[in-house]
């Protein structure tokens, strides 16, 4: 496999696109793109330039989920070969998930099961009209273990059952519905909203929108309890207290345009 099925290009306001460049696979995933796209995602968590990070795919499909070549390949793997990759994937998603920038799901078209689980990781999601949406994985005797944690939080248990379940295809107005897409566009509108979108991110501040997600990370699962809320008041304390937490405030009080959009 080429390191060319995964591209990179950052542009001069910090915004990355990491785009799966293997269109005529439909973007499906092997063990090499998933390493590779993991690898890509944790040096962009280091870099202090980067301001966001969109995903998006290469030609007619985001991601048809795993490449069948590879499915092939894994039926003769061991255990220890099996668990070996499933920790692979289960890293890509933590990564993805837990990525210290804002995340952009770019969704241009049809996305089925691991697909899925990418767009359910990141922070915001768009997606054309036309696109479909399935996880197929019991028609072929199998389950999206790995996919489920992540699709449960963005559509909820019920929903992840019945189509984990039924594997029946949906549209993008029924994938905004439950919450998987965030806004739903035509094709050639699609571009437009992105950059929208980036917009409005690189307005915030880098540090409170990395401490924002780590917060609702950290306490998105828990019940609101006398523990939860002290928390939220040290993350609070933290990020006012921050430099950039001051600067923001100095710039509202002296209505100028903070140094991070500068």
């Amino acid at each position: 496999m080429s390191t060319q099925a995964v591209l990179l290009n950052v542009n001069k306001q910090g915004v990355a696109t990491v785009t799966l460049n293997r269109a005529d696979l439909h973007n499906a995933l092997d063990d090499e793109t998933i390493s590779l796209l993991a690898a890509t995602l944790e040096t962009l968590a280091e870099d202090n330039d980067v301001r966001a990070v969109v995903l998006t795919g290469s030609g007619i499909s985001f991601s048809a989920g795993h490449d069948p070549d590879w499915l092939r390949r894994l039926s003769q793997f061991s255990a220890s070969e099996l668990n070996r990759y499933a920790q692979q994937t289960a890293r890509l998603l933590h990564t993805l998930d837990t990525l210290p920038k804002p995340t952009l799901a770019r969704v241009q078209g049809s996305t089925f099961g691991l697909g899925m689980a990418l767009v359910a990781c990141c922070d915001i999601s768009i997606s054309v009209s036309e696109a479909l949406f399935s996880l197929s994985d019991v028609r072929f005797g199998q389950i999206p273990a790995l996919a489920a944690p992540y699709l449960i939080r963005a559509i909820g248990e019920r929903s992840t059952r019945r189509y984990c379940i039924s594997a029946e295809r949906f549209n993008a107005g029924k994938a905004k519905r439950l919450g998987l897409i965030h806004q739903v566009v035509e094709n050639d509108e699609l571009d437009a909203a992105v950059e929208h979108m980036q917009g409005q991110l690189l307005l915030n501040s880098p540090a409170a929108m990395r401490a924002a997600k780590h917060l609702i990370g950290e306490i998105g699962q828990h019940n609101i309890t006398p523990q939860v809320m002290q928390q939220c008041i040290e993350h609070s304390l933290a990020v006012r207290m921050s430099d950039e937490g001051r600067e923001g405030i100095l710039a509202l009080i002296e209505m100028r345009k903070p140094g991070w959009m500068e």
